[in-house]
């Protein structure tokens, strides 16, 4: 029974729009699943690099600090820092454009470096998402597709056939179950998992803008803020 109405029957017996059908489903799911290991592992490493924040906060320096945030590739806390020193850096040695730099204000110039730096983590963490969401807003609408094929076909069967017979329109019927069921398989996990990776995201985020700001505090005015509590 399995070997008649199941998947294998389904590739050997379907023809080419649902053998295409088939075969697109499985590289949305691929995509998926792919993306959902890929930024799961980011997130991951994310979380580690932001469990160090607090070893920055009690290191003797900011290159102290920078260490203590780790070399990884990618680091967006310590992007973060790097940054920063950076902008100083360039207010304090404008060489000939100190008549320009006499305009700038160092708050403001550091809060548009932190923020582009933020701003570029955020397109990082936020890559690959397009992909889950659109497999999971099509891939039902494809297997529908797929259904209303293979509703064709038992039609088809049973207009040469004169009568409807189960033997005539098991497999074709089959066939529209197989692929309603595909595409459901499909966007479940590419829903589930791209709301989990945008609360992910979210909680990254936020640990960006309150290590920003606090570090914003470190390179203007020398003392990172503190709140009573």
């Amino acid at each position: 029974m399995n070997n008649e109405f199941g998947l294998i029957n389904l590739w050997t017996e379907g023809d080419a729009v649902t053998r295409f059908v088939a075969l697109l489903l499985l590289a949305m799911s691929l995509a998926s699943w792919i993306v959902i290991i890929v930024k799961a592992l980011h997130f991951f490493n994310a979380q580690q690099q932001a469990g160090r924040i607090e070893a920055f906060w009690h290191s003797p320096n900011v290159a102290g600090g920078v260490q203590a945030l780790g070399d990884e590739e990618g680091n967006p806390f310590r992007a973060l820092v790097l940054r920063g020193q950076e902008a100083m850096a360039h207010l304090k040695n404008g060489g000939n454009q100190q008549e320009l730099l006499k305009e700038l204000d160092a708050s403001d110039w550091v809060t548009r470096s932190l923020q582009n730096t933020i701003d570029d983590a955020t397109a990082q963490l936020q890559s690959g998402m397009a992909i889950l969401a659109s497999v999971g807003s099509t891939a039902p609408f494809v297997g529908l597709f797929g259904t209303v094929w293979g509703i064709y076909h038992a039609l088809m069967q049973i207009g040469m056939a004169g009568q409807a017979t189960i033997d005539k329109v098991a497999g074709p019927i089959g066939e529209a179950l197989i692929m309603t069921a595909l595409g459901l398989a499909v966007a479940i996990p590419a829903v589930l998992g791209y709301n989990a990776l945008v609360r992910a995201n979210k909680a990254i985020i936020t640990r960006l803008n309150r290590f920003a700001h606090d570090l914003h505090a470190l390179l203007v005015t020398g003392s990172r803020v503190t709140t009573k509590g």
